[in-house]
C-alpha cells in the first residue's frame, strides 16, 4: 500500500508532467509568441524610442526596461498557461476525473500551479537571452531576481486557476487578462519610472502590484529601485497567501466545478 505522501507526490508529479507536456508539445504557440512580442518591444521600444531618451538612474533606456519585460513576459505567459489548462479540463469535463479520485485539493493545485510557473519561467529565460542580443547586463542580486521570478510566476499563476474556475466560457477566460492585467501591466513602471509621474500618480502606483513586482524585479538585475524592495516583497507574499487560500477554498467548494 502507498502512504499517503506518495499519493499526494505521485498525483503531483503527473498533473505537472501533464501540464508540461501541454505547453511543450504546442511550443510553437506557447513559447513562441512571447518571445517575439518582446522582440518588437525591444526593436521599437529600446532601439527607435529609446535612443532619443536620456539615461534613467545611469542605465541606458533599453537596459531600463529590460527587466519589466521580462516579468511581463512571465506575469502573462504564467496567468495564460494555468487558466487556459485549467478551463480546458473544465470544458472537456476531464477535471471532474481527477476530483472524484482520491486526491488532495492541494496536489491539484500544485500540479497546476507549478505547470504554469515552470512556463513563466521558461518564457522569462528566453526573453531574457533575446534581452543580450541588445543590450548587456548585470545581475545585482540572483537571489532576489530568483525569488521574484518564481513568487511572481506562481502568483499569477493562481491568478489564472482562479480565472478557470468562476470562468463559464472560453471568453471569460480572456476577460482578466485583457481588460484588469494588461492595462496594469503597462501602468506598472514597466517603460518608465514612476518618479517621473507628478506625486500624485506616485502614490496611487504604489497601489498597483504590478508596480511593486517589476520595481523589486528591477533592482534585482539593476541594483536600482523607486520603491523600498521588502516592501514589494512583502505585497507579492500576501497576495499569493491570499490566492493560495482562496483557491483551496474555492477547490474545496467546487465552485464551478461541481454542477
Amino acid at each position: 500500500m502507498q502512504s499517503r505522501a506518495e499519493q499526494v507526490y505521485i498525483a503531483t508529479t503527473t498533473i505537472l508532467a501533464k501540464e508540461i507536456v501541454r505547453f511543450m508539445r504546442i511550443w510553437i504557440q506557447t513559447l513562441i509568441p512571447p518571445a517575439m512580442t518582446m522582440t518588437l518591444y525591444f526593436i521599437i521600444f529600446g532601439k527607435l524610442i529609446g535612443s532619443q531618451i536620456h539615461m534613467i538612474s545611469g542605465f541606458t533606456y533599453m537596459q531600463y526596461i529590460v527587466p519589466g519585460l521580462v516579468m511581463m513576459s512571465i506575469i502573462t505567459s504564467s496567468y495564460t498557461n494555468t487558466s487556459s489548462s485549467f478551463f480546458g479540463a473544465k470544458f472537456s469535463k476531464s477535471i471532474e476525473e481527477i476530483l472524484v479520485a482520491p486526491v488532495p485539493n492541494y496536489a491539484i493545485l500544485l500540479g497546476y500551479v507549478l505547470g504554469g510557473t515552470l512556463r513563466g519561467i521558461i518564457v522569462g529565460l528566453i526573453v531574457t537571452l533575446i534581452s543580450l542580443l541588445f543590450t548587456h547586463l548585470h545581475v545585482y542580486s540572483i537571489t532576489i531576481v530568483a525569488v521574484m521570478a518564481t513568487l511572481s510566476s506562481m502568483l499569477f499563476s493562481l491568478g489564472g486557476l482562479i480565472n478557470a474556475i468562476f470562468a463559464k466560457k472560453f471568453d471569460d477566460v480572456s476577460f482578466i487578462p485583457t481588460f484588469v492585467l494588461t492595462p496594469l501591466t503597462y501602468l506598472g513602471g514597466v517603460f518608465y519610472s514612476i518618479k517621473q509621474l507628478p506625486p500624485f500618480w506616485q502614490k496611487l502606483s504604489i497601489f498597483n502590484p504590478i508596480v511593486d513586482i517589476v520595481d523589486t524585479f528591477r533592482y534585482g538585475i539593476l541594483g536600482i529601485s523607486d520603491i523600498n524592495i521588502f516592501f514589494g516583497m512583502a505585497i507579492v507574499c500576501t497576495l499569493f497567501v491570499a490566492l493560495l487560500v482562496w483557491s483551496l477554498f474555492l477547490l474545496q467548494k467546487g465552485v464551478g466545478l461541481r454542477t
